[in-house]
């Protein structure tokens, strides 16, 4: 396992997307997108140690939201804004391929990466095969199956929403709820 230092690695991109399109099914207002903060909070209270927030960006148009560039920095995150003249490149995953195995060839650091998108299971696999502790944020319900095929090895799977407490508002998702969880009061 890493040694107290957690990395959240965070595909904007993926995250937004999920949340857009298929979550809200529409451009999310200020109200329904993530308090960024709260999963800094998460990692350092769950995970403990040192925290390192890297948010992958796709500024391949040349243009960066600054506002909210400037707000990530603010709360401590590392804004990493990625281009390519090839358009066919896939930044934003080629980034965060190369950021996953880096930290797994410096020997040290534990992962939490936000996304759906089953394009990094080769580098989670690496991670977990060097007894590194991984996590998995998302909204459970669009996050690819072949990570679940990981849970036994001890990948980690984290709603954005029910375990990291990262919105302002209840989102409207559907979602199967565990029976020993069911609360009929709010269906009634």
């Amino acid at each position: 396992m890493g040694k107290n230092l957690t990395y959240i690695v965070i595909d904007g991109e993926n995250i937004d997307a999920t949340l857009g399109m298929s979550v809200l099914g529409h451009r999310p207002e200020s109200e329904e997108r993530p308090r960024w903060d709260r999963i800094l909070e998460y990692a350092r209270e769950r995970w403990g140690g040192e925290v390192r927030a890297l948010f992958f960006l796709n500024a391949s148009s040349g243009h960066l939201p600054m506002a909210f560039v400037q707000a990530l920095v603010a709360m401590g995150y590392t804004p990493v804004p990625l281009s390519s003249t090839n358009p066919n490149d896939k930044v934003v995953d080629i980034g965060i391929q190369r950021t996953l195995d880096a930290i797994l060839d410096q020997g040290e650091g534990d992962v939490i990466l936000g996304t759906h998108d089953i394009d990094f299971l080769p580098q989670v696999e690496d991670l977990l095969d060097a007894d590194r502790r991984v996590g998995i944020m998302c909204f459970r319900e669009f996050l690819s199956i072949a990570f679940n095929d990981f849970v036994d090895e001890g990948i980690e799977i984290i709603d954005m929403e029910y375990d990291m407490h990262a919105f302002q508002v209840p989102l409207p998702r559907l979602h199967i709820i565990p029976l020993d969880e069911f609360d009929p009061t709010k269906i009634i």
